[in-house]
């Protein structure tokens, strides 16, 4: 053996351990699927489509959105998990799929385990809005009202143990309310009646909310979140109105199966961050009331362990279950 080859046994021996590095240099060589859990149309196909456009267009390939909806996500999110880890099966993993159903159902998937967090994309928070019958103009006000009339409100959601009924329940339990829900099929029917003045009180994610908010149909008092948020700067977070700990927001990211190489993870969170750095990718999605949340692939994973323990507690806490 002579010099030379003793000499690149180490580099050898360096590309043996970390075999995704070398892997993620010619990725991708053919078209990559990004699964949608949800049918086209909304938030979640809206940023498939786009962090695909994105993907595509700097490394020269094609992504492809796949909707799979049905299961409350559980269909796609199982498809996602089957999936070779090679890197050319990606999921929009989101907080319906990665947050609040790990809290209230047992799945067919581990949140956790099953899967490798590559990249957090943004988030939207929710607001709490009111039927502009409802004699209140902020959140002190509407606790006063609320707990003086006691049954005369009619609170929706648009599901039960979804993020909307989730965050109610965190602020019943933190004002010390009762109320008589009704659960609906999706937040659109939700609103629907809210506008209609069959329901008074609701929570939905600001995407939705916002035309009819906007159209002053619909009342915002408080938004969830750590600051106000740019489309509502007049409307206080829950944390300014007295009540701390209403973080939660309705979030997307990139995930794909577990034990996806580290290289190739890094190498899409590295190109999605860039993307979500860019002006006009951050105007796109804060036309949509989303935040863009850049984050290395560890600390989105950090992030969805503690949404899930978040959402498990107040579930355990307010005996929410859909496996009852």
């Amino acid at each position: 053996m002579n010099k030379r080859s003793i000499a690149l046994i180490p580099l050898l021996a360096a590309a043996a351990l970390q075999p995704g590095l070398c892997f993620a240099q010619d990725y991708p060589a053919r078209p990559v699927k990004i699964i949608v859990p949800a049918q086209p149309g909304g938030g979640l196909d809206l940023i498939g489509r786009t962090i695909g456009g994105e993907l595509g267009r700097v490394l020269g390939q094609s992504f492809i959105v796949e909707n799979i909806g049905g299961g409350g996500g559980s269909i796609a999110a199982m498809a996602a998990a089957r999936a070779a880890p090679d890197g050319y099966t990606l999921m929009v993993g989101y907080v319906g799929t990665h947050g609040t159903n790990p809290a209230v159902r047992k799945l067919p998937y581990d949140a956790i385990k099953d899967f490798t967090p590559i990249a957090m994309v943004g988030g939207t928070p929710n607001v709490l809005v009111l039927n502009p019958s409802v004699p209140a103009a902020d959140l002190r006000t509407f606790v006063d009202y609320a707990k003086q009339n006691p049954g005369k409100l009619n609170w929706a959601t648009g599901g039960v143990g979804l993020l909307n009924h989730l965050a109610l329940e965190q602020f019943r339990a933190a004002a010390g309310l009762d109320a008589v829900y009704a659960h609906y099929r999706g937040i659109g029917p939700a609103i629907t009646d809210l506008l209609g003045g069959r329901t008074h009180v609701l929570m939905p994610g600001l995407a939705a909310a916002l035309p009819h908010i906007r159209a002053g149909k619909i009342r915002p008092i408080a938004v969830t979140g750590l600051k106000r948020h740019a489309l509502l700067p007049d409307v206080p977070t829950f944390e300014e109105s007295g009540y701390p700990g209403f973080v939660g927001v309705q979030w997307y990211g990139i995930v794909g199966p577990a034990r996806l190489p580290a290289g190739i993870t890094k190498r899409l969170n590295a190109e999605i961050n860039r993307a979500l750095g860019s002006p006009a990718l951050h105007q796109r999605l804060s036309g949509e009331a989303i935040e863009p949340m850049p984050m290395a692939p560890e600390e989105f994973g950090r992030f969805i362990q503690a949404d899930i323990a978040r959402w498990s507690a107040l579930a355990r806490e307010r005996h929410i279950s859909l496996d009852d």
